[in-house]
């Protein structure tokens, strides 16, 4: 990626989400959608809006919102912080944690194994994999 990718807080992920979900959208029909999803005021919507333009995640041209940063974009970068700030960058360890006392079901076990195997197909002539 060109550059690093913002971390959001959780109003500004919400916020992100009615964008992502249904962009492009006026701006007008995201407040009063922020209003109805989140009930949140009119101030408080276009104050997060402003947030997110200035972080470089959303654009407003001429009334209409769209994404300039995906949502898959902001998770991954996301989930790498958690991996590295909590478990030292193991993905093993993330993994073991998250699974905990949980049961994975033969299906889950499936489609973990197929984009693991997806993921070496992609990267075989990489060094790193």
């Amino acid at each position: 990626m060109g550059h690093a990718v913002p971390t959001l807080g959780e109003s500004e992920y919400r916020f992100a989400c009615l964008v992502w979900a249904r962009e492009p959208i006026s701006s007008g029909e995201l407040v009063k959608l922020a209003a109805r999803e989140l009930g949140w005021k009119k101030s408080t919507s276009y104050t997060v809006l402003k947030n997110l333009i200035a972080k470089g995640v959303l654009e407003n041209r001429d009334s209409q919102v769209t994404a300039l940063i995906k949502q898959q974009q902001i998770q991954q970068a996301e989930s790498s912080a958690v991996v590295d700030r909590t478990f030292e960058g193991s993905l093993p360890r993330f993994v073991a944690a998250f699974l905990g006392e949980r049961r994975l079901t033969a299906q889950e076990a499936a489609q973990l194994q197929e984009m693991i195997r997806q993921y070496q197909e992609e990267h075989k002539d990489d060094e790193s994999v």
